[in-house]
This record gives C-alpha cells, sequence and structure tokens, in this order.
C-alpha cells in the first residue's frame, strides 16, 4: 500500500518534489527505484523545505513527527500500514485507561520509535526476557503488552509467555498486532522448510520480517540466506545439497516489501543453472485491500481525478512460464 501510494503521487505530482520521511519499506530496490523517479527520502523533517509534500513511510511516526509537519506547512500523505495504525491505537486506548504498555518489539525500529511516541510516559520497550527484571512497575494489575507487526511469532510467543509468568494479569490486545503478510510468510517458511534442502529469502538486510523467515527456516533445521536479488547467489548455497544431486528441492520465498520480479528473476537464474521444475505454494491465501490515505485523496481531486472507489488490492499472484523464462514448469496453486 505505502509503495503505490509513492508511486500514484510521483505520477501525480510531477513538477513538485515528493519527499519521503524514512525508507518508504525496507527494500533497498524498492527506494533506489523510487529515488531515480526523483523522490527524495529523508531522515529528518528539517530537511524537507516548507510548505513541500512529504510521506510517512508504512512504518508510522510519533504524533511529534505530526506536529512538527504541521508547523512546517508540509502537506503530509500518511502512508502508515493500517495494521501499525491499529496498534498506535491501541497504545493510545490503554494509556488513557491507565495502563502500563509492554510494547514488544526491537527499540530502534522506526514502527517502535512511532509507537511509543503515542504514549511515551506509559510505554516500556521489551526486545527480550531478558528485560523484564529491569521494567519500572507501577501496578502488576494494570498492565498491557503490544508487539511490533513484523516480529516472528515465535519470537514473540518466547517474550509474552515470559510477560506472563512474570505478570499473571498482564492484558493482552484484543487480536494479534502481528501483521497478517508477516504471518502468512512465516507459517508458509515453517511448513514447507522442513520439505526442503535450502531456503532462499529475498529481501534487505535491513527488513524485520525478511530476517525473520530466514531465522524460522534455521529454527527447523534448514539452511537459509537473505538476498536482495539475483547478484548475491551463490553457488556454495547449493553444493552441499543432495551431493550436488538433481533432486535437490530449494524454496524461494520473499520479505513482504521485496518486488516480484526480484523473485522471478532469482527462479529464472536457478532453472539456467539447475535445470528443475518449478511449483507455486499458495499456502494461505491473501485477498486484502486498503483505502487511498486521506490527503492523496484530496491531491487527486486537485488534480481533475476522482478517487472515490479506489483502492489499493493485495492479493496472492500466480507465476506463469513467461514471467520466469522456465520450462518445463509445474504449477500446484491453492496447495
Amino acid at each position: 500500500m505505502a509503495v503505490d501510494v509513492v508511486d500514484q503521487l510521483l505520477d501525480l505530482c510531477k513538477d513538485v518534489p515528493i519527499y519521503v520521511y524514512h525508507e518508504i519499506v525496507h527494500n533497498k530496490h524498492v527506494v533506489q527505484r523510487f529515488v531515480d523517479r526523483g523522490a527524495k527520502f529523508v531522515e529528518s523533517l528539517e530537511e524537507v523545505p516548507a510548505g513541500s509534500i512529504v510521506v510517512f513511510s508504512a512504518h508510522g511516526v510519533s504524533p511529534a513527527i505530526r506536529e512538527q509537519a504541521k508547523a512546517r506547512n508540509l502537506t503530509a500523505v500518511d502512508a502508515t500500514c493500517p495494521l501499525v495504525t491499529k496498534v498506535h491505537s491501541e497504545a493510545i486506548r490503554y494509556a488513557r485507561q491507565g495502563y502500563q504498555i509492554l510494547l514488544i518489539g526491537h527499540a530502534d525500529h522506526q514502527e517502535i520509535v512511532g509507537t511509543r511516541g503515542e504514549a511515551p510516559e506509559a510505554t516500556q520497550v521489551v526486545e527480550s526476557p531478558e528485560d523484564i527484571p529491569t521494567l519500572q512497575i507501577k501496578d502488576p494489575d494494570k498492565l498491557v503488552y503490544l508487539t511490533q507487526t513484523t516480529l516472528s511469532t515465535d519470537d514473540a510467543a518466547v517474550i509474552i509467555d515470559a510477560l506472563k509468568r512474570a505478570f499473571p494479569n498482564i492484558k493482552e490486545p484484543p487480536g494479534s498486532d502481528i501483521c497478517y503478510a508477516t504471518t502468512n510468510r512465516q507459517h508458509a517458511v515453517r511448513k514447507i522448510a522442513p520439505e526442503c534442502d535450502v531456503v532462499l529469502v529475498v529481501g534487505s538486510k535491513n527488513s524485520s520480517n525478511s530476517v525473520r523467515l530466514t531465522e524460522i527456516s534455521r529454527n527447523v533445521g534448514v539452511p537459509a540466506y537473505l538476498l536482495d536479488d539475483v547478484t548475491e547467489l551463490r553457488e556454495e548455497w547449493f553444493a552441499h545439497v543432495a551431493g550436488g544431486a538433481a533432486a535437490a528441492t530449494v524454496l524461494v520465498t520473499a520479505g513482504a516489501s521485496a518486488p516480484e520480479d526480484l523473485v522471478a528473476e532469482i527462479c529464472r537464474r536457478l532453472l539456467m543453472h539447475y535445470p528443475g521444475t518449478l511449483e507455486q505454494r499458495d499456502v494461505i491465501p491473501e485477498d486484502v485491500e486498503f483505502a487511498l490515505p486521506a490527503t492523496l485523496k484530496r491531491l487527486m481531486r486537485e488534480h481533475g481525478i476522482d478517487p472515490d472507489g479506489r483502492k489499493i488490492r493485495v492479493g496472492n499472484w500466480a507465476i506463469t512460464a513467461e514471467a520466469y523464462g522456465a520450462t518445463p514448469l509445474t504449477i500446484s496453486a491453492g496447495r
């Protein structure tokens, strides 16, 4: 959704620069492609000229950043993932009810920085069970935990279990905070990796959900490698696989923000060098729609475009022989 927002803005506002606060998503190819089209990525709003258009990344921002944008008369287009916004709303609600919030995640991750900013006095970050003894708890019966959306469900469960042992009356959020795209990919790797000899995860090193996929594969005993694109493939990753036999099975998956063409290029290269067949597994169907940000709708109207009824749809894609340049090709959809 966030990527599509920037894409539409660049098409819509060709005569003015588009600034993006932080990387729109944690994928270097996505960011570079937008840079090549003229987008300017900044780490401080002070870098954005007053009155300009600025996009808040998928990871969300704190209220202090929103106020700073307002003070600089910036046109802020909020591309925060709706699932992150849900966690922000939970933090606000629980803080107003007098709860202390234990926020599970990586303290320096932009999502955690933004969520913590909603209720800084009420929030403490928990990165591991080892952090629990140092928490400053006022009332153990007035606690709630929230989680970063891109965590591994396995890692989150370890911390949550430890918190429940330490604080038996800690409150849970009404639904899981971990995003469906992250959870679905993790579930797929957990299910399919044991059938494979090696796992390749397409994604950038600073992508939390991509890193988690490699960890899950390794946790079930299957070697896994994180790579940005086809140039990072290494023959030695496959040298020990089944003694180099043709029966070796490789699982290719990707982080939530990895472009499809990068996955396709890796599959093409594998089939060129290691002849075989390609099988698609759709473990969990995805069919999700996101509404356009309000500010983007306003800008579209100002440019004579009616945004009513427009939505951003995310769903499973079907691989084709043409896309991968591969024959023979075996597609097993819906398995």
